[in-house]
């Protein structure tokens, strides 16, 4: 399988593309980075350099993936998503007297998106978080810290809403919290199963098929 890259496209030296993957118009991709297998990168998104993808990751249009970003194999970025990775920013140094460097530094947040999730149309992620397993950021939040595997947050700033399964659906609604400890549920719309144990959400191994 062959890389397709649109003429328009900008992938400068150091990039790393995986076969079956596709990069659409006037995408720009900084060097180094490293994208994998069968991805999709939409019109006119930027990826800076350093950023690591997996693969089959779907990267919509107008997407801004700053330095420090790692996107793990599956997940999907909504159309105008942008990451951030500084907590202060600052244009100049503190006298006014010059600009600050661009450069990554050790006050450089790192983000990691986790295996399978989603990050709805124009949300934006802040610095130094992580988005969970198969978790699902609403359209327009503000992420501002991190969000747990399978859950499904929304709002500004995001807020839980309810428990998602691997295949999208909510199966639980929370109200205020997340309790410690939750019976067995099962997805109304493939039949997967998920239990919560110490606060964590976990996968259940036997799926019931719905009627």
């Amino acid at each position: 399988m062959t890389v397709r890259v649109h003429p328009t496209a900008i992938v400068e030296p150091g990039v790393e593309i995986g076969p079956g993957t596709s990069v659409w118009d006037n995408v720009h991709i900084r060097g180094p980075a490293c994208i994998g297998r069968d991805c999709i990168v939409g019109e006119k998104s930027y990826i800076a350099y350093g950023v690591e993808i997996g693969h089959r990751v779907k990267i919509n249009a107008f997407v801004y993936v700053c330095t420090g970003v790692t996107i793990e194999t599956g997940a999907m970025i909504s159309a105008h998503t942008v990451f951030t990775n500084d907590r202060y920013p600052r244009a100049t140094t503190p006298d006014l007297g010059s600009l600050r460097s661009s450069a990554p530094d050790e006050t450089t947040g790192r983000t990691l998106v986790r295996e399978g999730a989603t990050i709805g149309a124009r949300a934006v992620i802040g610095s130094d978080l992580v988005i969970g397993r198969f978790a699902m950021v609403g359209m327009g939040a503000v992420v501002t810290r991190d969000v747990p595997d399978f859950h499904l947050v929304l709002g500004h700033p995001a807020r839980p809403h309810a428990l998602v399964c691997r295949c999208g659906e909510p199966f639980h609604r929370i109200d205020g919290m997340l309790a410690t400890t939750l019976p067995a549920k099962h997805c109304h719309a493939c039949g997967r199963g998920y239990r919560v144990d110490g606060g964590r959400v976990v996968e259940l191994e036997e799926a019931t098929v719905p009627a």
